[in-house]
């Protein structure tokens, strides 16, 4: 007798996958399922830690929904992260020369390498005020998947 092994999501497992990211209320965030699936890697960062967490033990074909707090979905607010930027300082990290209006997302050139992003809150005389925390914390969220392939 042979017995077919269906893949199961592990933490480093390479997926094809539909998934929703929706506010409780159903406004869609994200939405694959009308469109091209998504592909990616568990453990590489494409995903919020919290999200790949709720995909392992799935098998393919398997659907599933999760209503998650805050603190399971993109974590709660930080005051910390609402910081005040020179002007200079803005002007020597980002693209300075766009016009940038308040709730705008800023892209910063991160001291040792890389990049990080903020939304504007407040333009001043000398500063501006922006918020690190990601644009979902301290909401809860709906996540929906489908899980198409496992390798």
């Amino acid at each position: 007798m042979n017995s077919v092994v269906t893949p199961v999501v592990q933490d480093d497992s390479y997926l094809t996958l539909h998934y929703r990211i929706a506010t409780p209320d159903g406004a869609d965030i994200v939405n694959t399922f009308e469109g091209k699936p998504a592909t990616l890697q568990l453990g590489a960062g494409q995903l919020a830690p919290t999200l790949e967490q709720a995909l392992l033990g799935l098998t393919t074909a398997e659907r599933a929904r999760f209503e998650l707090a805050p603190e399971a979905a993109f974590g709660p607010r930080n005051p910390e992260l609402l910081q005040h930027v020179s002007l200079k300082t803005l002007k020597e990290n980002s693209n300075f020369d766009e016009d940038y209006s308040v709730g705008d997302l800023v892209e910063f050139n991160a001291p040792g390498g890389g990049r990080y992003a903020g939304i504007l809150r407040e333009l001043g005389d000398v500063s501006a005020l922006f918020d690190f925390n990601h644009p979902l914390a301290g909401q809860p969220i709906v996540f929906e998947v489908q899980i198409i392939g496992i390798l």
